[in-house]
């Protein structure tokens, strides 16, 4: 079976009052081609006479017996009755999924094997049914389904089991030998198979798609470079009515950048902005080792231009990078006005930044703006100190306790007042 086809099944029910040659039973999923079934019917009706009855529902599937079949042992409420009944007193075959190619495959085939046209055989005329056992014959009785009707399909199926029985009796009071078949002339449920892509089937290691990474702003942009800056947006708001620009979005140039041992600048120049970033690096005796600091933000727009003072909260060892998830001029500010009364606000998401100490085009460790002991680790560690504190002293407390050393002797001798005027 190829994947991605729909297979489209009828089962096949085929006894006789004589006897059918052994057909080898089909494995679990096998579906019986048109082939197979040629050249098993070839050889049923290869030589004599055959009185063949051919009952043909309008539709019919496997899920039919599950569902109307009376399995699970209840019989007695099974709409094939009639049918169970001639399976079982009689040499019968079973093909649970016959391939369907057509409509009227499966009654072409018997005229070709049979070389006779079926005649159609109704219920209500069957008692005037006259029979030539010595030609071949090819009876047709169709048989409705449920579908456009007001029965259920149990009721439908229960009468068409009726109709079976009662053929089956005029024959067998007629005392003629027959071969019968149970059929769909479409199947009433096609099983869809989603198609299955050309490619290796079989575990594999699930993977999430990896968003696409922008590289860092790098100054020189060829060869080695001295100055890093990587961010998720750079949002400035000049208070013109205009609300956040993410500047991060737009293409720029770095002309008016420098670097040397002491100082960096990283000059960003947009369309109507431009955005600089003042950094330095001295040595601090009481820590022993070189730091730097952003000293300020520069915007310049519209000939007008603000600045922003950093380094009171932006700093790192030199030889390290300096990395925020927020870096802002308002609202817990790390940048901050120099003006005050100004209205420019910078808004910087995912922010990293090194002058200094660049090797291999990479940033060094980052340096992160979030401290160790932030407001949750604080409550944490204070709450278990004081329920440890409280642990500490009731336990002193109950090892504090003293067994008392004499009790009163309920047995000894009673104590003897005088009772005197």
């Amino acid at each position: 079976l190829a994947p991605g086809s729909s297979t489209a099944q009828v089962p096949l029910l085929m006894w006789s009052s004589d006897s059918l040659p052994p057909l080898a039973p089909a494995t679990a999923g096998h579906i019986t081609s048109h082939e197979e079934v040629t050249a098993y019917l070839s050889y049923v009706f290869g030589s004599g006479s055959h009185t063949v009855l051919l009952f043909l529902q309008d539709k019919l599937s496997k899920d039919d017996f599950t569902l109307y079949g009376g399995v699970f042992g209840n019989k007695q409420e099974s709409a094939f009755q009639h049918l169970e009944a001639a399976l079982h007193s009689s040499s019968s075959v079973t093909l649970p999924a016959l391939e369907w190619t057509g409509l009227s495959a499966i009654s072409t085939l018997l005229q070709e094997k049979l070389g006779v046209p079926p005649l159609l055989v109704d219920a209500d005329t069957l008692s005037q049914l006259s029979i030539n056992t010595s030609v071949n014959n090819l009876l047709l009785v169709h048989l409705p389904y449920c579908s456009n009707s007001l029965e259920t399909c149990k009721e439908v199926l229960n009468d068409n089991d009726q109709i079976i029985g009662n053929v089956l009796s005029f024959l067998k009071d007629k005392d003629v030998s027959y071969t019968a078949m149970y059929t769909g002339l479409q199947p009433s449920r096609v099983i869809s198979e989603a198609p299955v892509p050309n490619q290796h089937v079989g575990r594999t290691v699930l993977q999430t798609v990896e968003d696409d990474v922008k590289p860092p702003i790098m100054y020189p942009e060829s060869g080695s470079p001295c100055i890093m800056l990587w961010a998720q947006n750079l949002n400035v708001d000049i208070a013109s009515g205009a609300g956040w620009l993410d500047l991060a979005l737009q293409s720029h140039s770095t002309v008016g950048s420098m670097c040397n041992s002491t100082n960096s600048l990283l000059v960003l120049n947009y369309p109507n902005y431009t955005l600089s970033f003042s950094m330095s690096q001295r040595f601090y005796p009481t820590s022993a080792r070189n730091w730097f600091t952003l000293d300020q933000v520069q915007l310049r727009s519209f000939n007008q231009t603000e600045t922003f003072i950093g380094s009171r909260g932006i700093y790192a060892p030199a030889e390290y990078s300096y990395r925020c998830q927020t870096v802002r001029s308002y609202q817990d500010a790390l940048l901050i006005p120099a003006d005050i009364t100004s209205q420019w606000r910078l808004d910087f998401t995912d922010f990293q930044i090194q002058g200094f100490s660049l090797a291999s085009g990479n940033f060094s460790y980052a340096s992160d703006c979030a401290g160790f002991f932030t407001a949750g680790i604080w409550m944490g560690l204070v709450t278990s100190l004081l329920m440890l504190l409280i642990f500490v002293y009731g336990l002193h407390m109950i090892m504090q306790l003293n067994t008392m050393d004499r009790f009163d002797d309920p047995k000894g001798p009673t104590i003897s007042v005088p009772q005197t005027e």
